[in-house]
């Protein structure tokens, strides 16, 4: 486990290694990256210092990355990990890139973890700019080690105890009451083609910071071992501290930007509201580990008895796993 760089007080520093600029956006999450043209070819003090600023600001952002297509964003992607295709829903390209388009009911106006309905959902997501509305369309990300961290302490003994289960099956009309028939056809034939069911601790062990954070989000069916009002209230009150202004970071998008984020410590939300007009963003994730809870316990898939892999590549944890130690 390595631990993350300190955040600096300073507005703006510059990496010494690489020459980046990195000016923090929020005092909790955020940071804007200036200086670098994304691609596959970067040399490695630079990804260096990328990666350790996801990890210290939880977000960062890049302008005027208008020359990335489909093939360069993926080959960026590959720096940071392996790419890894969505569990249930084709991408746009045949490989890694996935349409988060307006059209396709993809206004995710809900606050969640990507893809957590499977046990090693992705450490990062890396999500560019391609069609923008005239306005709205902003998205919010939250750090979930800063919501932790504020608990008061029986809180966090509490959270430290608890397990949840999320699912990619939930009531989507009740969370998105307003949804088109195509919105809804979408969700029932495509996101949910196969319904997953795994158990997480409520709180993960970052593996590369060493920082606890809050694993919830819109796709927590339950709390396990705990009655329907009671899971629901826990729930509640935990993710509102994840929401609290001061732990968040709102975007307004230019088009050709990119945002970065660490998907092991962070939560995001889409705002819907640009009406009717277009919203075309690509997003490529890379393949993340299986959570380990502060008891020393790991996430498992509860059903089906294995994550199948995806229409393109490996199923998701397959790079994770393959590169774990074997125990003993």
């Amino acid at each position: 486990m390595t631990i993350a760089p300190e955040i600096t007080p300073a507005a703006t520093t510059t990496d010494p290694e690489s020459g980046i600029r990195i000016t923090r956006v929020n005092g909790r999450i955020g940071a804007v990256i200036s200086g670098v043209r994304l691609g596959g070819d970067l040399d490695p003090q630079t990804v260096t210092a990328i990666r350790d600023a996801i990890i210290a600001h939880k977000v960062v952002f890049f302008r005027g990355q208008d020359h990335l297509d489909e093939e360069r964003h993926e080959a960026f992607g590959r720096l940071l990990g392996t790419p890894i295709a969505h569990p249930t829903v084709p991408s746009a390209d045949g490989r890694y890139s996935l349409a988060i388009d307006s059209d396709h009911g993809a206004r995710a106006n809900q606050w969640h973890t990507d893809v957590t309905f499977v046990p090693a959902y992705p450490a990062f997501s890396i999500l560019r700019a391609a069609v923008l509305p005239p306005y709205g369309g902003n998205t919010l990300w939250s750090n979930t080690a800063a919501a932790y961290a504020e608990l008061p302490e029986p809180l966090r003994i509490l959270a430290d105890s608890l397990r949840a289960v999320h699912s990619n099956a939930y009531d989507y009309l009740a969370v998105r009451p307003e949804a088109t028939s195509a919105a809804l056809e979408q969700y029932h034939q495509v996101f949910t083609s196969t319904k997953f069911l795994t158990e997480h601790p409520v709180v993960r062990v970052h593996p590369e910071s060493g920082e606890r954070t809050l694993l919830l989000g819109n796709f927590v069916q339950r709390i396990a071992d705990v009655p329907a009002q009671d899971s629901r209230l826990l729930i509640e009150l935990f993710q509102r501290h994840i929401e609290r202004p001061e732990n968040t970071v709102r975007w307004q998008w230019q088009v050709g930007d990119v945002a970065i984020w660490d998907n092991r410590a962070t939560q995001h939300y889409g705002v819907d509201d640009s009406d009717d007009h277009d919203r075309k963003l690509r997003r490529v994730t890379i393949d993340g580990d299986v959570p380990v809870g502060v008891d020393g316990r790991s996430s498992t898939l509860l059903h089906p008895s294995e994550v199948p892999a995806p229409a393109f590549g490996p199923a998701s944890g397959a790079s994770t796993a393959a590169a774990a130690p074997s125990a003993g």
